[in-house]
């Protein structure tokens, strides 16, 4: 039974896939050039833009965040691949190729930022609620979202978020080194860090949580997300917290994880439940 639920759900995916490709819409995110906190980096920040049929859509929008330390972006897994999902659930998605920080740690967060609000400022056009805008990301991606999630204001705020595995804190005993090195440098002061470790920025204003994790990930330690969850109860927010016993680090929306058919209709059912 298992393997047929698999099967299945590959097969949706497949043809859910082959739609989306005819619709996804590439934009340059700053097209008047990017801001200058980064004089290192020369990358192109990008959104790439799916849109669900008209008669479909709910209004919402969720701006999603790969993974990749920091240092590089899970585009495909992590980004690309989970837009034929949300569309057929009638919630455009928005796919953020953010510019590496190489030690500038505003330099992702000012992408983040301006993703969101680029989808409010096309709110009418993409038959977009701008007050339903969420923000997902997974593993350094999931940093970077609750980042925003924690911090950002105006137009530029989350009204939801979607964690998968997600880098939380930046305290060296047991954050993800590499994204902590690539995004504040390897000898970052404990200020910085306590600024960045996102379970110390909840507050009663933070939007609601989907956090989902295995617990057997030792790339990034399960406590991040549990200690968000956490952070977010204890502060009235809600929040839902799915722990894995197996599956290891960075599975995505990858058909061969163990509870990808659990993981997927929890997400759904979380979603339609506000």
């Amino acid at each position: 039974m298992k393997k047929l639920k698999t099967i299945i759900s590959a097969v949706v995916f497949l043809a859910a896939a082959t739609t989306y490709a005819q619709k996804n819409q590439e934009i340059v995110l700053w097209p008047n050039g990017a801001p200058t906190s980064n004089g290192v980096d020369t990358d192109t920040a990008k959104v790439y833009v799916s849109l669900p049929d008209a008669k479909r859509a709910t209004g919402r929008c969720i701006v999603i965040c790969p993974g990749g330390g920091y240092s590089h972006l899970a585009m495909n897994h992590e980004g690309h691949d989970w837009a034929p999902f949300f569309n057929n659930m009638g919630i455009a998605t928005v796919v953020l190729k953010y510019r590496m920080p190489h030690g500038v740690c505003q330099v992702p967060l000012e992408d983040a930022e301006e993703a969101m609000r680029l989808v409010r400022r096309n709110a009418k056009q993409w038959n977009i609620n701008p007050d339903q805008v969420g923000i997902m990301g997974s593993s350094a991606g999931g940093h970077l979202a609750s980042t925003l999630a924690t911090r950002s204001k105006g137009d530029a705020a989350a009204n939801f978020q979607i964690l998968f595995y997600p880098v939380i804190t930046m305290d060296p005993s047991f954050t993800h080194l590499g994204s902590h090195d690539n995004l504040l440098g390897k000898d970052a002061k404990k200020k910085l860090e306590r600024e960045y470790s996102n379970d110390l920025q909840v507050t009663r204003v933070t939007p609601r949580a989907f956090i989902v994790l295995s617990d057997n990930d030792h790339a990034v330690l399960p406590v991040n997300g549990v200690n968000y969850y956490f952070e977010c109860y204890r502060h009235d927010v809600p929040a839902s917290l799915h722990v894995y016993p197996t599956g290891g680090h960075g599975w995505g929306i990858r058909t061969n994880f163990a509870f990808h058919v659990e993981m997927m209709q929890e997400l759904r059912t979380w979603l339609n439940s506000f």
